[in-house]
């Protein structure tokens, strides 16, 4: 039988097969000669071995499309950053962090905004000005009233999303609707995996249908500087690409060099102050990085 692997712990991988729930499985000694460890998310086949205790073995990864560094996790295809609108409101350095980090590990990442029903459609309009060319779709949705969750459940539709953002803005919530229709299955699975609830918390896939997967990712609740050169920041920003050949230097950082066509779009409003704010105040944490180096 072909699944998915939604959790690994203790040596135990936790595959999801459609239409028949969930098996433990062990993994064949033949992946550890050849030095390959199944992960999180990995598509694979298991022969049964126990079937009343829902018992297996893995026998075969099937490729991967993609593989995250942190957390381990594979065949991801897309982020799904989750802030409030209000209660707290949104941290947008914090934000733009999250989209930085994601887009380094190759995701595409949908911005998605709790609380919609504490606000309204002026703020929400203002929250989508930031954002609208920056090459992310954002969706406004309230975990208390349902109002957006169809719109999102299309959009994680037959794809495996990783789930991010801080504290305290219903991501649990938000989770916790995706799954409603699964509740009994999920219900199932956490009695199965329960044994590594009191251990260091794990990647974990939760499914919310047959083809359909979220994970909360743990490794990314903490964010640390980005691991690159300060040259390379602008390249996360596309909204300056329609102006970049404005510039007078092919190496224009766009922020103290003369003739600069991202400081002429942004005197003219055409991008957005709070995403230009948050490029310089990354740049300068990259220079000072660069300079503690040497």
């Amino acid at each position: 039988m072909e699944g998915k692997i939604v959790k690994g712990i203790a040596g135990f991988y936790y595959v999801h097969i459609a239409g028949e729930g969930i098996y433990a499985c062990k993994a064949k000694g033949i992946f550890r000669k050849e030095n390959r460890k199944p992960l999180v998310g990995d598509n694979v086949e298991i022969e049964i071995t126990h079937e009343k205790d829902s018992e297996g073995s893995i026998v075969r990864i099937f490729p991967r499309k993609s593989e995250l560094i942190r957390p381990a996790v594979a065949n991801v295809d897309q982020a799904l950053l989750i802030f409030a609108m209000t209660k707290p409101e949104p941290n947008y350095n914090l934000l733009d962090r999250f989209l930085i980090m994601m887009r380094q590990q190759g995701l595409e990442c949908i911005l998605c905004f709790n609380k919609r029903d504490l606000s309204n459609e002026a703020e929400r309009a203002a929250v989508a000005q930031i954002y609208e060319n920056s090459g992310c779709r954002s969706l406004f949705v309230s975990a208390v009233t349902k109002e957006g969750m169809d719109a999102l459940s299309e959009i994680l539709r037959g794809r495996t999303t990783a789930v991010a953002g801080p504290s305290g803005v219903g991501k649990s919530s938000i989770v916790n609707n995706l799954q409603e229709r699964k509740r009994m299955e999920t219900g199932a699975i956490s009695e199965k995996i329960a044994r590594g609830k009191h251990t260091t918390r794990h990647s974990e896939l939760i499914a919310i249908s047959d083809d359909t997967y979220i994970m909360d990712t743990p490794g990314f609740s903490s964010l640390s500087l980005f691991d690159m050169e300060k040259e390379k920041l602008k390249t996360y920003y596309p909204e300056f690409v329609p102006y970049e050949p404005q510039c007078r230097f092919l190496t224009c950082a766009h922020i103290h060099e003369p003739v600069c066509g991202i400081k002429k779009a942004l005197e003219e409003g055409r991008i957005s102050k709070t995403r230009y704010d948050n490029y310089t105040a990354f740049y300068e944490e990259l220079r000072e990085k660069e300079k503690r180096k040497y």
